[in-house]
């Protein structure tokens, strides 16, 4: 998702840009301004309520505007992203907009601030108050009295979003076309920083080991394998492979404490990554909450899921051929824990899939096929994701 929210003072051009943004990017616009005004016009309940604020130049109240947002998000649930305009205006907003955003597991592109010396924006309010009999630009005392709200109220989003990293400020005055010039150049630059991670998971022997590799060659990604980290910690003979080993050879899942410090700490070594491929992990809705919550502190958040299906058949003689080569794992030599892997797998996953599915981040991969067929279907789903993500 492309999350943009345009900012700066009454008069600034904020609309005007909205309108270029939205048809470059094919976003869906949340102008609260105009959401405002139009529940004001259907004189709904929630537009009485904010009339007599609005007309004096005053900001509706958060319950108000978190309603109205909520219900233009819903209303749009497969939205490529959403270009805020007029929101947020206070601190107290900017929590707000985390949490929704976080609620959609998705985050804040960038936030682009028009910056207008004043003579020019009083000037552009009043014209406009008589091109389009705004209310809130109706006299000298109103316009003067919003664009001191913005100074002490909205200013502050600023150093909030400043120290997120998220915050550009740019000239808004000139062509319309050399402003929109300068968006676009910061939208780029903040895009290109976004972390874009994938999950591949399956039952094993369903071939996600092997297309993962194979993805995060393709595109650049840091193939994160929990399996793979531990097996180095084992054959190290470090502490931490000495307390996994008898889970490994079992089957069993490992404590979740144990897989959470040697995947932040292959984020760490890799911060500079384009994104990551997670294999083997999650595996459970709470180790669906620890990626979540992983990420976020690191500002990122899962992007897609991809769930390989193979028939258990498949499985078990895939596992039992790969006992006999040199990639043999040491729970491939015993068909008890085969079985007990693919039932462990069967009974632990069913809500993990439910929560995915409920975002709307989760695809279904065939991993029956032959692998450079599943390899071309994937990568070309995953190419489409990047693009539409980007």
């Amino acid at each position: 998702m492309i999350n943009i929210a345009l900012f700066g003072p009454p008069g600034c051009g904020k609309g005007t840009q909205s309108k270029k943004l939205l048809e470059k990017y094919k976003l869906t616009y949340i102008s609260t301004g105009d959401m405002l005004r139009e529940e004001i016009a259907n004189q709904t309940p929630l537009g009485m309520q904010a009339k007599s604020v609005i007309e004096k130049g005053g900001l509706a109240s958060d319950d108000i505007i978190v309603q109205i947002i909520e219900n233009k998000i819903n209303t749009n649930p497969d939205s490529n992203g959403f270009l805020l305009d007029g929101f947020p205006r206070t601190v107290v907003q900017a929590y707000i907009l985390e949490g929704l955003m976080l609620r959609m597991n998705t985050s804040l592109t960038c936030m682009i601030s028009l910056d207008v010396p004043r003579e020019i924006l009083i000037e552009r309010m009043t014209e406009r108050a008589s091109r389009e009999n705004r209310a809130d630009d109706k006299s000298m005392d109103i316009i003067q009295f919003r664009l001191q709200e913005y100074e002490d109220k909205t200013r502050p989003v600023a150093e909030f979003y400043s120290e997120m990293g998220k915050f550009n400020p740019i000239d808004g005055t000139g062509s319309l076309d050399d402003v929109f010039d300068r968006i676009e150049s910061v939208i780029q630059k903040s895009l290109e920083n976004i972390w874009l991670n994938f999950i591949l998971f399956g039952p094993p022997g369903s071939g996600k080991g092997t297309q993962a590799k194979k993805l995060a060659q393709e595109f650049n990604l840091v193939y994160v394998s929990t399996g793979e980290l531990m097996r180095k910690e084992v054959a190290s003979d470090t502490n931490l492979g000495r307390i996994v080993k008898p889970y490994l050879e079992s089957g069993d899942i490992v404590p979740d404490e144990i897989a959470i410090k040697l995947i932040e700490e292959k984020i760490k070594q890799n911060h500079n990554a384009k994104g990551f491929i997670f294999k083997g992990f999650p595996l459970t809705i709470a180790q669906a909450y620890i990626l979540d919550g992983l990420l976020q502190k690191m500002g990122g958040h899962v992007s897609c899921v991809y769930e390989f299906t193979s028939p258990t058949l498949q499985c078990i003689k895939r596992l039992t051929a790969r006992s006999k080569t040199t990639n043999a794992r040491s729970y491939d030599m015993n068909m008890e824990v085969i079985i007990h892997r693919l039932e462990v797998f069967e009974q632990r996953t069913v809500t993990l899939k439910e929560y995915y599915s409920k975002k709307n981040l989760l695809k279904t991969v065939d991993g029956a096929g032959d692998e450079d067929e599943v390899f071309n279907s994937l990568s070309g789903a995953i190419a489409k994701a990047l693009k539409n993500l980007r």
